[in-house]
């Protein structure tokens, strides 16, 4: 149980995290333009569906950790839409 505990966390970090890099990157280089709009959209859909799964199972690991990753993933979403005329 600890094991499958300690898998189950370090992968909710891992792909919370997985897009901070190119958040920073964007932030940084203030452009957009390898970036792909209906990836981002269909990104934050698949993580607010497993929000939504997170609430209903009452699992708070897969509830936070997705949770994190649709903020990091709006936040990509707002650079995208301030950016992508540039």
């Amino acid at each position: 149980m600890i094991l499958e505990n300690i898998i189950g966390i370090t992968a909710g970090i891992l792909t919370s995290i997985s897009m901070l890099p190119q958040l920073l990157k964007v932030i940084k280089e203030k452009t957009v333009e390898d970036l792909s709009l209906p990836m981002i959209i269909i990104l934050i859909t698949g993580l607010s569906l497993w929000v939504w799964y997170g609430i209903i199972k009452n699992e708070l690991p897969i509830t936070i950790s997705n949770a994190f990753a649709v903020l990091v993933n709006l936040f990509l979403l707002s650079y995208y839409l301030r950016f992508k005329d540039k």
